[in-house]
C-alpha cells in the first residue's frame, strides 16, 4: 500500500532512511525471536525432565511418610510434628534472559528440620523429612521454569508480531512508496523536459519568423 505522503524529492529521501531503519530493526528483532525461540526450547525441555522428577519426589515422599507412619504410628508422627525446630523462607528475585526479567526462586531453612524437640524420633521419619525438603526444592525449580517459560513465551508472541508487521506492512509500505515516488519524479521531469523543449521549438519558431520578416523588408 502507497502511503499518503507527497511526491518530493524530500520525502524520497527521508523514506529511503526510514527503510534503511526499518530494515535494520527487522533483521534485530528476527535474531532477538531466534535467541529467545532458542531459550524457549531449553527452558521446556528442562521443565520436563524436572516435572518427571517432582513427580518421582512426590511419590517417594508419600512413600517415605507412609512407612514411617506405619512403623512409627500416625499420632506419634504427628506429635513430632506439633513443635517443628525449623521453619523455611521462600526468597524470590529476578535474573535475566537476553533483555526479559524471570524470576528465581531461593529456600532459606531456618533451625533444624530434625530438631524435634524432647520427642524421639526414628531414621524413617528423618528420611521422610530430607525427601520432603528435596522434593520442595524441585517443586521451586519447576515453578521457575514454568513461569520463565511463560513470559518467554509472551516475549516471542510480542517479539514475532513486530517482525511480522515489519516484515509484511512498514517496509513493504515504504517500498512502494519509494517506487511510486521515483515514478512520479521521473514523469515530472519528462514533463518538464517535454514543455521546455516546446518553449524553445516555439522560440526557435518565432526567431525564425522574425528573421523572415527582416528579410523581406
Amino acid at each position: 500500500m502507497i502511503l499518503a505522503i507527497n511526491p518530493t524529492r524530500q520525502e524520497l529521501q527521508r523514506l529511503k532512511k526510514r527503510l534503511v531503519l526499518a530494515q535494520k530493526g527487522h533483521k534485530l528483532l528476527k535474531d532477538k525471536q531466534d535467541e529467545l525461540v532458542r531459550n524457549f526450547l531449553e527452558i521446556i525441555e528442562d521443565t520436563k525432565e524436572l516435572r518427571i522428577q517432582a513427580d518421582r519426589d512426590i511419590q517417594a515422599v508419600y512413600q517415605s511418610f507412609s512407612l514411617a507412619e506405619g512403623v512409627v504410628g500416625g499420632a506419634s508422627i504427628e506429635s513430632l510434628f506439633s513443635m517443628p525446630g525449623a521453619h523455611t523462607d521462600v526468597k524470590s528475585r529476578t535474573k535475566q534472559i537476553m533483555n526479559l526479567k524471570v524470576p528465581e526462586f531461593e529456600v532459606e531453612i531456618i533451625g533444624d528440620p530434625f530438631d524435634y524437640g524432647d520427642a524421639r524420633s526414628s531414621v524413617l521419619v528423618d528420611r521422610s523429612v530430607r525427601k520432603y525438603g528435596e522434593m520442595l526444592q524441585t517443586l521451586l525449580k519447576l515453578a521457575e521454569l514454568e513461569k520463565a517459560s511463560i513470559l518467554l513465551a509472551e516475549e516471542i508472541e510480542k517479539t514475532r508480531r513486530r517482525v511480522n508487521a515489519l516484515e509484511y506492512i512498514i517496509i513493504p509500505n515504504i517500498t512502494d512508496t519509494i517506487k511510486y515516488i521515483t515514478m512520479k519524479l521521473a514523469e515530472m521531469e519528462r514533463a518538464n523536459l517535454t514543455r521546455l523543449m516546446k518553449v524553445k521549438d516555439m522560440l526557435a519558431a518565432k526567431r525564425a519568423e522574425q528573421n523572415a520578416r527582416e528579410q523581406v523588408t
